[in-house]
């Protein structure tokens, strides 16, 4: 029994095992089996985490780049407002404000529907119009393609700069932005969202390759700024006819901030082209290494082109090189090596610096170099990736010069469409809607005419204006110690300050002189003949160039005797009428004493040759006539000839001997005594202001003249025949259109005094 027993227990042992055994496999099985299964979800989810990272990391970037893109947008303005000349700055900056706004927009209206919706023939596409979703990934990339098609409607504007007006600007942003970028993007970089890798463009189709915009950005502005500078032409005297050069060099407002300006756009372009790869993955460092090279390489070539045309690091040059490298390198900067990156840039530096040369021998006014720093370069850029890009990494199986013919038909055709499109367009609206401003409104400057913007360097030019018309020297210009016009203003006022305490001075000192000249005229006049000479066949005339005459006539009459003299004091003016009044004083002495007419001229002659200032001289005739005899006796000293008219037939006397007071004489025999009678006749002496009068011919009367003048009025008194012949020559010597300060009655200043006497019945 009890080996049954123990029999028993030993069999349910064995079969206890045997169950343990058995389930213990089943279990291990099921653990293995959950074990894989858990380890497939955990890889599954860490794929899934993966994959929201990358693309939360990829939308992180291109938002970042968009910024930096948009950051561009002021390098430009800093760029072109430096540029350009300070009245027409602010409206540049304005400009560059409103673009971005109104390319933004009109982007999303209908742009980006024909830039990236379906489509049609591989032309243009068909949706997407008032672009809205909820997707991220297209909301990210519609904002940074907004930023790109801003800065293809910017880089007209500094082009064509300072004679656009605004509202001109605006249609071309609108016209360039909402339909010809949209459409070249289209050709070039239209894909299906749902297959990034399936091109809808025809230039895209082809194998048309280009990375970040050297063509669609920069060449689609750079021919529509073309276009429009060959219709509305260079600024006014940009380039002058009577330049031996042709050219006439603008001065930019502030080169310190367009030098800023290229700096900022150094900085964003890491955004532009960094973000051309829509994804951060590890080709970017090699991205913006070939940014930075290029940019460099640019402005070192550049900056050489410069010194070679130049003779100096010129700053046009050194300032637009960098932007010429980082366009040419948009196209390719993700598929060549650093070392091909530096060869494109410095190239482009070089086309560059030529073109800039090369425009301005055609005479076209490209304001900021946009044609070739954006189209030119943009254009090499868009060659270079055929040239120098590595085929694995543009995965492309065609060979070079297939893919360069490639980039050559896109070259072409992008340039055709634009320039030709948008200079028809253009050119039908410059028709109905000139373009231009008005050249009143271009010397203005833009700022005021466009924007009513008044600047400090207006201002102050306004004051300068108005004091020039009003001659108003209270005015003050505006100050400003913080500018550098407000600096010149302060330094302006400090000068009319001083200027009106001199002002002040020099008027009491030249009411003074007015005073003493009055005085002098008063003198002359008492000097000259003042008793009623009328019973006396004798009539003297003196109208003298301005307040004191250098001309002086003189009668001293005894019983039955008359003595005349006619003198001209070389010059005019205070010194001369000196001189007259002694000259008068030694006539009168020798006069009173009967002295030969050539007497008198020696003895003047030596005592005004020891007291005469030096260079001052005297043309002199003195003579007498004897009323009972009807003698004349006449001695002429370097003066115009005496005239004796009988009739109609003339004598002159001409000069004997050099003017009075030139040296000193030692003979009475010097001066030559004329003795005849009347009979009838009548003897003239008279000053050259009439025989130098200048006729309708232009031309001298000469003594010819005098004689016809005499002539003519023969028939009157001797009086009226002097004062009619003297009138008749005052109004021809009458200075045209001159404006003279000073004491003379109407303003009448004449060409050289005017003295006249006669002796005759």
């Amino acid at each position: 029994m009890a080996e049954k027993q123990i029999e028993q227990i030993l069999r349910d042992l064995s079969e206890l095992r045997f169950y343990i055994y058995k389930n213990v496999d089943k279990l291990q099985s099921t653990l293995e089996q959950s074990e894989l299964t858990n380890k497939g979800a955990l890889s599954s989810l860490e794929f899934r985490l993966d994959a929201i990272l990358q693309a939360n990391l990829d939308t992180f970037w291109l938002l970042m780049c968009s910024v930096l893109v948009f950051l561009m947008q002021a390098g430009f303005m800093c760029l072109e407002s430096g540029l350009t000349r300070r009245k027409s700055s602010i409206n540049v900056a304005l400009k560059n404000l409103a673009d971005f706004g109104i390319a933004v927009v009109t982007f999303w209206a209908f742009g980006f529907g024909l830039m990236y919706g379906a489509s049609y023939s591989g032309l243009v596409g068909t949706k997407y119009f008032l672009f809205f979703t909820n997707v991220a990934g297209y909301q990210t990339y519609f904002v940074f393609q907004a930023m790109f098609v801003a800065t293809a409607a910017t880089i007209i504007s500094g082009a064509v700069a300072e004679r656009l007006k605004f509202f001109s600007y605006v249609i071309i942003t609108f016209i360039t932005s909402g339909i010809i970028y949209p459409l070249v993007g289209h050709w070039i970089w239209a894909f299906d969202f749902s297959n990034p890798d399936r091109k809808f463009g025809w230039l895209g189709k082809l194998g048309f390759i280009d990375f970040a915009g050297a063509s669609v950005v920069h060449s689609v502005g750079g021919w529509v700024a073309l276009s429009i500078l060959l219709i509305v032409g260079p600024r006014t005297g940009r380039f002058r006819k009577d330049d031996a050069k042709g050219n006439k060099t603008f001065q930019g407002s502030n080169t310190p901030m367009a030098a800023l300006g290229a700096l900022i756009l150094w900085f964003g372009w890491f955004g532009f082209n960094g973000g051309a790869n829509l994804a951060m993955d590890i080709r970017i460092p090699l991205i913006l290494i070939n940014t930075f090279m290029a940019a460099s390489a640019g402005l070192i070539s550049s900056s050489i082109m410069g010194i070679i045309v130049m003779k100096k690091p010129e700053p046009m040059f050194m300032i637009t090189g960098p932007i010429a490298g980082l366009v040419s390198i948009t196209a390719s900067c993700a598929f060549v090596s650093p070392a091909n990156a530096i060869i494109i840039g410095a190239i482009a530096g070089i086309l560059s610096g030529s073109f800039l040369v090369i425009l301005e021998k055609l005479k076209i006014d490209d304001v900021v170099n946009a044609i070739p720093v954006h189209l030119i370069c943009g254009i090499w850029g868009t060659l270079a990736i055929a040239i120098f890009g590595d085929i694995e990494k543009m995965g492309i199986e065609i060979t070079r010069s297939q893919q360069l013919y490639i980039q050559l038909i896109g070259i072409v055709s992008i340039g055709a469409f634009c320039f030709f499109s948008s200079y028809s367009i253009f050119k039908i609206i410059n028709y109905f809607y000139p373009l231009r401003v008005s050249k009143i409104n271009e010397e203005l400057g833009l700022n005021i005419a466009e924007h009513n913007a008044s600047t400090d360097t207006h201002e102050l030019l306004n004051v300068l204006g108005e004091q020039v018309e009003s001659q108003d020297y209270t005015l003050r210009a505006p100050q400003d110690s913080f500018t550098e016009t407000g600096l010149i203003g302060t330094q302006y006022n400090r000068m009319m300050n001083r200027l009106e305490q001199s002002e002040k001075q020099k008027n009491k000192w030249k009411n003074r002189v007015s005073n003493e000249i009055k005085l002098a005229m008063n003198v002359q006049k008492r000097l000259m003949p003042n008793r009623d000479l009328s019973n006396y066949p004798i009539f003297g005339l003196n109208i003298p160039a301005r307040e004191i005459s250098g001309d002086f006539y003189d009668f001293y009459l005894h019983n039955d005797q008359v003595y005349f003299t006619l003198s001209d004091v070389s010059g005019k003016g205070v010194n001369a009428g000196m001189v007259m009044a002694k000259a008068i004083t030694l006539f009168k002495i020798f006069a009173k004493e009967k002295f030969k007419p050539n007497e008198i001229l020696f003895e003047m002659n030596n005592d005004l040759n020891e007291t005469n200032p030096p260079g001052i001289f005297i043309t002199s005739i003195v003579g007498s006539y004897n009323l009972k005899t009807d003698i004349v006796e006449l001695s002429n000293a370097g003066h115009q000839p005496a005239i004796l008219r009988k009739g109609d037939n003339f004598t002159e006397f001409p000069s004997s001997s050099t003017p009075l007071a030139v040296i000193k004489q030692k003979s009475i025999d010097t001066y030559k005594l004329e003795t005849f009678k009347l009979d009838g006749g009548r003897i003239y002496c008279f000053t050259d202001g009439f025989s130098e009068c200048i006729d309708e011919n232009n031309n001298e009367i000469g003594i010819e003249g005098v004689k016809n003048l005499l002539k003519k009025h023969k028939n009157n008194s001797l009086k009226k025949e002097l004062e009619n012949a003297t009138e008749e020559i005052r109004l021809k010597s009458l200075k045209k259109d001159y404006k003279e300060e000073g004491l003379k009655k109407n303003g009448d200043i004449l060409e050289d005094d005017l003295t006249i006497i006669g002796i005759g019945k």
